[in-house]
């Protein structure tokens, strides 16, 4: 069960491994206790064509020091271990889900105690056995909606997913600027009309501005290349585990004005 505790909810994106899975361990618990309400456990891919430079890069370094899905399910378990209420997904392309093969995945996902995933890359035409395999062992498969998406495949893709609905804010990759009152607002409320669902908006949030213009019409807004930036710009000073993961912190504390 996906739930938002605040209004709007705040989902954070983290690549697993960058710069080391330490690091991201104290990342994710720092994310959690500054007010994220979802984390997305990024697994890193060779080849990320939906993301920006900053996050490519946090994949190369991460598949440099050895990072595989098996790793990032390993993370998952010991975050769910030490927050237990704390919502978690699965964020990968397909092929890594594939290589370690599918009911594996799913099975596994299932036992470190994941709520989701999002399988960035996977359409819902095409998705049959993997909804029917999270069906089964009660997980909820996130689809993604896009501004250029019909009327008639948004309805299937709110009819395919659980959870949340992540609504695109734009064409192209992660961590370009994004109009946010624009094309995403109009996205959200052709997406309210087929679903129920709790919608998140991401590509392109950036700041606490960004994220208060998102939740007056959605009801979350999705961070990851500023996280990851702030992740990289840390880590560049050899800054430890525990200074990088203050740093995200306070970026989140930040953007949902909290104290």
């Amino acid at each position: 069960m996906i739930f938002f505790r605040s209004q709007p909810g705040l989902v954070a994106y983290v690549t697993c491994g960058d710069p080391d899975l330490a690091t991201s361990r104290a990342v994710i618990l720092s994310a959690i206790d500054a007010g994220a309400d979802v984390i997305e456990l990024g697994v890193p891919f060779s080849d990320p064509v939906a993301d920006g430079p900053v996050i490519q890069r946090a994949s190369e370094r991460a598949l440099k020091n050895g990072t595989r899905l098996e790793d990032v399910l390993t993370l998952a378990e010991g975050v769910r271990n030490s927050r237990p209420l704390t919502n978690l997904i699965i964020f990968s392309y397909l092929n890594p889900l594939i290589r370690y093969g599918l009911p594996k995945f799913v099975k596994r996902a299932k036992e470190v105690g994941v709520d989701g995933v999002l399988a960035v890359d996977l359409i819902v035409e095409e998705a049959g056995e993997y909804r029917l395999l999270m069906e089964k062992s009660h997980l909820a498969p996130i689809f993604l909606a896009a501004p250029t998406s019909t009327d008639a495949r948004l309805k299937k893709v709110a009819a395919a997913s659980k959870g949340f609905i992540y609504a695109v804010a734009r064409t192209g990759v992660t961590g370009a600027k994004t109009d946010v009152r624009g094309d995403a607002q109009q996205l959200v409320k052709r997406i309210k009309k087929s679903s129920k669902l709790p919608v998140a908006v991401g590509f392109g949030i950036a700041n606490a501005e960004d994220f208060q213009a998102v939740g007056k019409y959605a009801d979350a807004a999705v961070i990851g290349t500023a996280i990851v930036k702030i992740i990289e710009e840390q880590s560049a000073k050899a800054a430890s585990p525990e200074a990088v993961a203050a740093a995200v912190g306070k970026f989140i504390r930040c953007v949902k004005k909290t104290t």
